[in-house]
């Protein structure tokens, strides 16, 4: 298991292609392209996911964060999981699915910052950044000026952020 913390914003982008030329100006490196599904699953705290992601390996992502707008920090836990397919049937069974999400994902990095570039099937254009970090409370406070300094940069700081995850937009 691979435990994380980043501290993350997301708002909705109505142009990804000027967001990107932004991105790369002030240095961001391309990190690919992925097409993700991801399958979430009924729980009684947090979230859990199965990210079935193409041409990378499928996650099962386990994270607690809360729904409000702006940025928010999230701990999450990853786990490399070898037969998606086995572990969706076994997990829809034992939990139930609340619902899937597919998204195409642009991922762009500037210092310890992911940039996604997403097109989230029936929801539209976003962009995401999520700013990793070693869980500490004095980095947690240089990864929420980090985050506000980039949006800044990318002249979205007056963008509406969104308070929750793609889930629960799948589902409003």
């Amino acid at each position: 298991m691979s435990p994380g913390s980043n501290v993350e914003v997301k708002l909705r982008c109505a142009d990804l292609e000027r967001a990107r030329e932004r991105a790369l100006a002030l240095g961001a490196r391309p990190a690919g392209v992925e097409h993700q599904v991801d399958t979430y699953f009924c729980t009684r705290s947090g979230r859990l996911k199965l990210r079935e992601r193409h041409p990378a390996p499928a996650e099962l992502i386990a994270y607690l964060r809360p729904d409000t707008p702006g940025a928010r920090r999230s701990d999450y836990q990853l786990v490399v999981v070898p037969d998606p397919a086995g572990l969706r049937g076994l997990l829809a069974e034992l939990l139930g699915v609340h619902t899937r999400v597919a998204k195409r994902r642009e991922i762009l990095l500037f210092e310890n910052v992911r940039i996604h570039l997403d097109r989230v099937d029936g929801l539209g254009d976003f962009l995401e950044l999520e700013a990793v970090f070693d869980g500490s409370a004095a980095a947690e406070r240089i990864q929420y000026a980090k985050v506000d300094r980039l949006l800044e940069k990318l002249e979205l700081a007056g963008a509406a952020r969104i308070a929750t995850s793609y889930e629960a937009l799948s589902l409003g």
